[in-house]
C-alpha cells in the first residue's frame, strides 16, 4: 500500500515522503492515527501544498531571527546587583534576569531558554554569553554585572554615625 505521510514516523517515513508499507500496517495503524494517507492524487497535492506553506513560514520565521539576532548582536547590559565581600553577589544573576534586562533596555522579547549561560553568574564582571536563535543564528552579548553602589555608600554612613 502506498501511502503519503502528514508526519514523521521514527523509522519508517518523514512528512511528505510517499512510501510503500505493509496493508496492515497502513490500514491498522498510520491511516487511523492520521499519520498518513493512501497516495491518490489529491493526497500527494494536499501534502504539497502544506509542504510549501510550512516552507515559506519557515523560511519568515528564520529572516526575523536573523534581524533580531542583528540588533542584539555585540550589544552591552548591564544588571546591577547587591555583592557582599569581595565582589560575590548576594544572589546570582540567571537567564531570566539576563532576558528581562534585554526586554526592559531594548523592547525585544528573547526566551530565556535561548541565552547559553554556563551556569549562574554569582560574581561582578565581564561576561560573553551566546543566545542560540536556531543552529546556525547565534548572536554574542556581553553581560557587565556591577555592584550596587548605593547599598555601600548607605552602610559606610551608618558605621561613621555610630561613632
Amino acid at each position: 500500500m502506498k501511502v503519503v505521510f502528514l508526519q514523521d514516523v521514527p523509522n519508517v517515513g518523514r512528512a511528505g515522503q510517499i512510501k510503500e508499507v505493509a496493508d496492515g500496517y497502513g490500514r491498522n495503524f498510520l491511516i487511523p492515527r492520521k499519520l498518513a494517507l493512501l497516495a491518490r492524487p489529491e493526497a500527494i497535492h494536499g501534502m504539497e501544498v502544506r509542504l510549501a506553506v510550512k516552507t515559506r513560514h519557515e523560511a519568515q520565521t528564520e529572516a526575523e531571527l536573523r534581524e533580531l539576532a542583528d540588533q542584539l548582536n555585540g550589544r552591552e547590559f548591564t544588571i546591577v546587583a547587591r555583592t557582599g565581600g569581595k565582589d560575590k553577589l548576594y544572589g546570582s544573576i540567571t537567564a531570566a534576569d539576563i532576558a528581562d534586562e534585554i526586554e526592559r533596555a531594548t523592547g525585544l522579547v528573547v526566551d530565556k531558554r535561548k541565552i547559553e549561560l554556563e551556569g549562574t553568574i554569582r560574581q561582578v564582571g565581564r561576561y560573553e554569553v551566546p543566545i542560540r536563535f536556531a543552529k546556525d543564528i547565534e548572536p554574542q552579548i556581553t553581560v557587565v554585572v556591577a555592584e550596587q553602589n548605593a547599598e555601600k555608600e548607605g552602610l559606610g554612613e551608618s558605621n561613621e554615625g555610630e561613632n
